[in-house]
């Protein structure tokens, strides 16, 4: 995360190749908004040519490069620059100067990045929709109408700076499990040009199922089915933009077994359009104050050694890429939804939700259920357009969802002996 106050294009060759000796395709960075937006009106141009140095460097080792761009938040840590914070506090999604400023910020680096063959485009930014959530330490509330005009307005900036381009946002689960949130799944599933999910099992999965239950194995094509029941195009790509291993759910000889469920679950999903795993490298021991878990979600060591993760994942790639068919799915669950398709409980499509736990009784009965809104329920021929024939309709009135994440606590208690060095 801190390369980017000195960076050391050597450094990226060195984990570039660590990526491609795996067999990956791609990769996805972040560059910080603090690093490149220091004030609302400067835009730093060695911090944009350092981006395009980068996704230059990935196509060295034939890696494409998406850019996460209002970035926001990574592993626990927020990085808000001062010009929307504290004496200046701006809220980021509905204020019309910072709307203003990262416009310009998408527009600056759009024109950096636009003749880069491997520039996949951007992520608006990495699950910034935390920012607006009721348990941030100092949110920025919105409705769900403000919050698609920030989504409506920065993607239609990526596309005029970068037209063509599969540009997306993405969002931590909150969306799809915390009733009265601000950004709802209808906008995960139709704005953008792909649906991106980031499905982690440490947000009461893994704790109420168990770490390599099916609930846990299968969380992945869950949320993926989830979106597909809110999209208004039938053939919409979806991407699994971010899945990991954490170590507060997992033992280390539990991961590569887990790695390898949950990306094969992921792909017998229909219109997937990629898988990309959090993370590369671990974080190192030497930077303090991360969570327990984030030091060991990578792929790679900070020795530059492949994990027993990582080789596992290398091992399944090539069968990956032999797609097949999407198993038909007959059988759907009826997510219930108000006039605005807002779901009428989120919390029961969360770890232990009515909604979820239909899904979890399906799968173990042998099924490969769908999902649906009601309102898509009531209609025939929307529904044999998807060739569903048997509905499921949960109970809201039973089932109590356990959602949290998990993976932002950090006990500020513990003896000095027991922090992480």
């Amino acid at each position: 995360m801190h390369s980017w106050l000195d960076l050391d294009l050597d450094d990226v060759r060195r984990d570039f190749a660590g990526l491609a000796a795996l067999g990956l395709d791609h990769v996805r960075i972040f560059p910080l908004w603090t690093v490149l937006q220091p004030n609302r009106t400067l835009i730093r141009d060695k911090a944009v040519a350092d981006v395009r140095a980068v996704v230059d460097v990935a196509a060295e080792f034939g890696l494409d490069a998406s850019v996460d761009v209002i970035q926001g938040h990574l592993s626990s840590f927020d990085f808000i620059p001062s010009w929307l914070f504290t004496w200046h506090d701006k809220n980021m999604f509905t204020h019309p100067q910072a709307l203003s400023g990262q416009v310009a910020l998408i527009e600056r680096l759009g024109a950096a990045l636009r003749d880069a063959p491997n520039f996949l485009g951007f992520t608006l930014g990495n699950e910034v929709n935390q920012f607006s959530a009721a348990v941030h330490p100092h949110p920025w509330p919105v409705t769900p109408e403000e919050a698609a005009g920030w989504l409506t307005a920065l993607l239609d900036a990526a596309e005029r700076s970068t037209p063509g381009l599969p540009h997306v946002h993405s969002e931590y689960d909150a969306a799809w499990y915390m009733d009265a949130h601000g950004f709802v799944p209808t906008h995960a599933s139709r704005l953008g040009a792909m649906t991106t999910v980031h499905s982690w099992i440490f947000n009461g999965t893994a704790q109420r199922y168990g770490g390599r239950s099916i609930a846990s194995d299968r969380h992945a094509e869950y949320m993926i089915e989830l979106s597909r029941a809110f999209a208004t195009d039938p053939g919409r790509p979806v991407w699994l933009q971010e899945v990991g291993a954490p170590s507060n759910c997992l033992s280390s000889d539990e991961m590569p077994g887990f790695l390898e469920a949950t990306v094969r679950a992921a792909a017998r999903t229909e219109n997937l359009w990629g898988v990309t795993w959090w993370c590369s490298h671990d974080v190192s021991r030497g930077l303090a104050d991360y969570p327990e878990l984030e030091y060991s979600l990578g792929l790679i060591d900070q020795d530059g050694e492949a994990k027993p993760i990582g080789r596992r994942f290398a091992e399944i790639i090539p069968s990956l890429r032999d797609r097949r068919p999407a198993p038909a799915r007959p059988t759907a669950i009826v997510i219930e939804v108000d006039e605005q398709e807002v779901p009428v409980s989120r919390a029961a499509m969360s770890p232990g939700g009515a909604v979820f736990q239909a899904w979890v009784d399906a799968c173990e009965a042998g099924l490969d259920p769908a999902f649906v809104t009601s309102r898509t329920a009531s209609d025939p021929i929307a529904l044999a357009a998807r060739g569903i024939t048997e509905l499921i309709h949960p109970d809201l009135g039973t089932g109590s969802g356990t959602y949290s994440s998990n993976n932002t606590v950090v006990d500020h208690t513990a003896p000095a002996s027991e922090v992480p060095a």
